[in-house]
């Protein structure tokens, strides 16, 4: 009996230490917005030791691609477990992960028309975030990452807003219409409300090409890029120009072709490399 209740104390104590190395995942999350008028989804990774402690934790931005919400990286992406493993490994500094939903019916993580869902992202979503959880504010601590549509707004919001962030890694990333004629097919069905000059200032805001001609180079520079995109990828020439762009302006940057396609294969294995180098950027200060 005494051995019976022994086996059962160690099996509990083993059962704990287990449970408490592992992550949690909240993927049904909301918050009212008022610029988007109603209610916004998202999904968060909390690290193991979130509830065991009262420390603040640096904190990713993950977003999704076109036809995903804010639970692809949960369901297809397996953020829960690589993230886990990387921390447990010590290849990854503990993080919180946050996963926004962009609705990808409408025009994703961009502003357009009455959709404001950039001026979301930074007037309504972050703050509400970084208050509700024990976030470290500082651009140090902030990264970005995502892949095609969520790789674009990667790009557009470090270089919108580069003091925000100490990383961003867009992963086969959509770098914007790379020409006006492919805008406007793009928004064929814009062309009743916005007149030429419009749809021209919204391609400069949108292209990562055109934006890097305009940003001041140090802003640029002091963002750590991490642009990665497999060879047999539909995006691999946007991200390509993009790579020959940096390098013409001696921005620092790693750039990363492997073999691979536009799929949730090619996105799990870059997701552990994703998390070392921004994690690299949480220490290196």
């Amino acid at each position: 009996m005494k051995n019976l209740i022994l086996f059962s104390l160690i099996l509990t104590c083993t059962l704990s230490v287990v449970l408490a190395q592992s992550g949690k995942v909240y993927d049904n999350l909301t918050m009212t917005s008022e610029l988007l008028k109603g209610e916004r989804k998202y999904a968060i990774y909390l690290p193991p030791d979130y509830n065991s402690s009262e420390r603040s934790y640096p904190v990713l931005y993950l977003l999704h691609g076109a036809t995903d919400d804010h639970t692809g990286w949960i369901q297809f992406g397996e953020v829960l477990r690589i993230t886990d493993n990387a921390i447990k490994d010590s290849t990854a500094t503990p993080m919180i992960i946050v996963m926004p939903d962009a609705d990808t019916g409408r025009m994703g993580y961009f502003n357009a028309g009455d959709w404001k869902y950039e001026d979301f992202f930074f007037e309504e979503f972050m703050p509400h975030v970084e208050e509700k959880y024990r976030i470290k504010r500082e651009k140090r601590y902030r990264a970005v990452a995502g892949l095609s549509m969520g790789g674009g707004g990667s790009f557009m919001y470090a270089l919108h807003r580069p003091e925000l962030f100490s990383s961003a890694c867009p992963l086969s990333a959509y770098v914007g219409p790379l020409t006006m004629k492919e805008l406007e097919e793009r928004m064929e069905w814009y062309k009743e409300t916005y007149t030429k000059a419009e749809l021209k200032a919204y391609f400069e805001r949108h292209n990562v090409l055109e934006l890097l001609k305009i940003t001041p180079v140090d802003e640029v520079k002091s963002v750590r890029w991490y642009i990665d995109c497999g060879d047999d990828d539909f995006l691999y020439e946007g991200n390509s120009l993009v790579h020959i762009a940096m390098k013409k302006k001696e921005i620092p940057h790693e750039y990363r072709v492997r073999e691979g396609a536009h799929n949730w294969t090619y996105w799990r294995e870059s997701l552990p490399t994703v998390l070392g180098f921004v994690s690299e950027a949480f220490h290196q200060y």
